[in-house]
């Protein structure tokens, strides 16, 4: 594959990711964005009214700004490390083989 045909995949790519990041906002107008747990606390109260959680959280976020933070930090991460590993991992099948 030539360089201007991987560049042009490149805008692709990069072109595709946006659309995926606007849609959302053009499309669903004046929705209200919640988090699942908000919405599996109403499901489930609707379904079993009288539902008493057995554990609580040991930490609450003081806003849900600093909630969207740490999730978001927690997924940084996360993509980070599988990031690492799917380097390392391909970084070693293309060494060549040494014989001993």
């Amino acid at each position: 594959m030539n360089q201007s045909k991987k560049s042009l995949n490149n805008w692709f790519l990069i072109l595709g990711v946006l659309a995926l990041a606007v849609a959302p906002l053009i499309f669903v107008r004046g929705g209200k964005f919640a988090g699942s747990d908000d919405r599996a606390k109403a499901a489930i109260t609707e379904i079993q009214p009288e539902y008493k959680p057995w554990f609580k959280s040991p930490f609450e976020p003081a806003s849900g700004e600093i909630a969207s933070l740490l999730f978001a930090s927690q997924a940084a991460l996360g993509a980070g490390v599988v990031g690492y590993a799917i380097g390392i991992y391909k970084g070693r099948s293309q060494q060549p083989k040494r014989e001993e």
